[in-house]
Protein backbone atom coordinates (compact mmCIF):
# COMPACT_ATOMS: atom_id res chain seq x y z
CA UNK A 1 0.00 0.00 0.00
CA UNK A 2 2.90 2.12 0.62
CA UNK A 3 4.54 1.59 -2.53
CA UNK A 4 1.08 2.40 -4.18
CA UNK A 5 1.51 5.98 -2.07
CA UNK A 6 4.83 6.65 -3.51
CA UNK A 7 3.72 6.01 -6.88
CA UNK A 8 0.67 8.45 -7.31
CA UNK A 9 2.65 11.05 -5.59
CA UNK A 10 5.58 10.47 -8.38
CA UNK A 11 2.95 10.26 -10.61
CA UNK A 12 1.02 13.53 -9.21
CA UNK A 13 4.41 15.32 -9.16
CA UNK A 14 5.37 14.37 -13.07
CA UNK A 15 1.82 15.43 -13.82
CA UNK A 16 2.14 19.07 -12.26
CA UNK A 17 5.60 20.00 -13.49
CA UNK A 18 4.69 19.26 -16.80
CA UNK A 19 1.53 21.01 -17.20
CA UNK A 20 3.56 23.87 -15.55
CA UNK A 21 6.41 23.67 -18.38
CA UNK A 22 3.56 23.72 -20.99
CA UNK A 23 1.81 26.50 -19.60
CA UNK A 24 5.11 28.86 -18.85
CA UNK A 25 5.49 27.38 -23.26
CA UNK A 26 1.76 29.19 -23.59
CA UNK A 27 2.49 32.12 -21.86
CA UNK A 28 5.38 33.37 -23.58
CA UNK A 29 3.57 32.45 -26.42
CA UNK A 30 0.36 34.53 -25.03
CA UNK A 31 2.99 37.60 -24.52
CA UNK A 32 4.51 37.34 -27.48
CA UNK A 33 1.25 37.56 -29.76
CA UNK A 34 0.70 40.39 -27.16
CA UNK A 35 3.65 42.65 -28.39
CA UNK A 36 3.12 41.19 -32.12
CA UNK A 37 -0.95 43.04 -32.19
CA UNK A 38 0.24 45.95 -30.28
CA UNK A 39 3.02 46.25 -33.15
CA UNK A 40 0.50 45.29 -36.00
CA UNK A 41 -1.77 48.20 -33.97
CA UNK A 42 0.73 51.02 -34.33
CA UNK A 43 1.50 49.38 -38.00
CA UNK A 44 -1.79 50.49 -38.62
CA UNK A 45 -1.46 54.08 -38.07
CA UNK A 46 -0.20 55.03 -41.23
CA UNK A 47 -3.72 53.68 -42.35
CA UNK A 48 -4.87 57.23 -41.71
CA UNK A 49 -2.96 58.72 -44.97
CA UNK A 50 -4.27 56.36 -47.05
CA UNK A 51 -7.94 55.43 -45.87
CA UNK A 52 -11.30 56.96 -44.57
CA UNK A 53 -11.61 57.46 -40.97
CA UNK A 54 -14.19 55.53 -40.46
CA UNK A 55 -12.18 52.31 -41.77
CA UNK A 56 -9.00 53.38 -39.88
CA UNK A 57 -10.65 54.04 -36.84
CA UNK A 58 -12.67 50.67 -37.12
CA UNK A 59 -9.03 48.96 -38.11
CA UNK A 60 -7.18 50.41 -34.90
CA UNK A 61 -10.66 49.58 -32.62
CA UNK A 62 -10.54 46.04 -33.61
CA UNK A 63 -6.53 45.92 -33.57
CA UNK A 64 -7.01 47.36 -30.20
CA UNK A 65 -9.47 45.11 -28.55
CA UNK A 66 -7.63 41.44 -30.06
CA UNK A 67 -4.50 42.83 -28.30
CA UNK A 68 -6.92 43.34 -24.65
CA UNK A 69 -8.61 40.05 -25.62
CA UNK A 70 -5.38 38.70 -25.48
CA UNK A 71 -4.50 40.26 -22.19
CA UNK A 72 -7.55 38.41 -20.68
CA UNK A 73 -6.30 35.13 -21.68
CA UNK A 74 -2.91 36.20 -20.30
CA UNK A 75 -5.02 36.77 -16.82
CA UNK A 76 -6.18 33.38 -17.24
CA UNK A 77 -3.55 31.74 -17.55
CA UNK A 78 -1.69 33.51 -14.73
CA UNK A 79 -4.55 32.82 -12.64
CA UNK A 80 -4.08 29.08 -13.64
CA UNK A 81 -0.31 29.01 -12.83
CA UNK A 82 -0.69 30.79 -9.49
CA UNK A 83 -3.58 29.63 -7.89
CA UNK A 84 -4.23 25.88 -9.49
CA UNK A 85 -7.14 26.65 -11.05
CA UNK A 86 -9.32 29.21 -13.98
CA UNK A 87 -11.38 31.41 -12.65
CA UNK A 88 -14.87 31.47 -14.70
CA UNK A 89 -14.53 35.54 -14.24
CA UNK A 90 -11.54 35.61 -16.34
CA UNK A 91 -13.00 33.48 -18.95
CA UNK A 92 -16.24 35.14 -19.41
CA UNK A 93 -14.61 38.85 -19.39
CA UNK A 94 -12.47 37.32 -22.21
CA UNK A 95 -15.50 36.08 -24.01
CA UNK A 96 -17.01 39.58 -23.16
CA UNK A 97 -13.88 41.69 -24.57
CA UNK A 98 -13.73 39.08 -27.91
CA UNK A 99 -17.54 39.65 -28.58
CA UNK A 100 -17.57 43.24 -27.90
CA UNK A 101 -14.75 43.01 -31.27
CA UNK A 102 -16.81 41.19 -33.41
CA UNK A 103 -19.28 43.54 -32.76
CA UNK A 104 -16.79 46.60 -33.32
CA UNK A 105 -15.68 44.74 -36.70
CA UNK A 106 -19.23 44.89 -38.02
CA UNK A 107 -19.69 48.21 -36.57
CA UNK A 108 -19.90 50.00 -40.23
CA UNK A 109 -21.52 47.37 -42.04
CA UNK A 110 -25.59 46.72 -41.57
CA UNK A 111 -26.86 43.53 -39.62
CA UNK A 112 -29.91 42.08 -39.58
CA UNK A 113 -32.20 43.21 -36.13
CA UNK A 114 -32.37 38.84 -35.24
CA UNK A 115 -28.41 39.33 -35.15
CA UNK A 116 -28.23 42.10 -33.10
CA UNK A 117 -30.50 40.68 -30.68
CA UNK A 118 -28.54 37.60 -30.11
CA UNK A 119 -25.42 39.74 -29.63
CA UNK A 120 -27.63 41.67 -26.89
CA UNK A 121 -28.64 38.10 -25.55
CA UNK A 122 -24.78 36.41 -25.69
CA UNK A 123 -23.87 39.82 -23.81
CA UNK A 124 -26.32 40.04 -21.29
CA UNK A 125 -26.66 36.51 -20.55
CA UNK A 126 -22.55 36.70 -19.89
CA UNK A 127 -23.09 39.13 -17.61
CA UNK A 128 -25.43 37.51 -16.10
CA UNK A 129 -22.74 34.79 -15.35
CA UNK A 130 -20.27 36.80 -14.54
CA UNK A 131 -22.47 38.53 -11.92
CA UNK A 132 -23.64 34.98 -10.64
CA UNK A 133 -19.91 33.61 -10.88
CA UNK A 134 -18.56 36.68 -8.63
CA UNK A 135 -22.20 36.09 -6.02
CA UNK A 136 -21.41 32.49 -5.65
CA UNK A 137 -17.49 32.14 -6.10
CA UNK A 138 -15.73 29.64 -3.91
CA UNK A 139 -13.29 32.35 -2.27
CA UNK A 140 -16.71 34.43 -1.05
CA UNK A 141 -18.23 31.26 0.01
CA UNK A 142 -15.27 30.53 2.40
CA UNK A 143 -15.08 33.92 3.97
CA UNK A 144 -18.78 33.72 5.08
CA UNK A 145 -17.77 30.53 7.04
Amino acid sequence: MFNADVDDLKITRFFETSARVLLSLLIMAIFCAILIGIGFTFYDLRLILYTEFHDFFRKILVDTLTVLAMVEVLRTALAYFTEGRVKVTYIIDTVIVTVLTEVMAFWYQEMEWQQIGMVIALVLSLAGVRIIAVRFSPRRFREEL
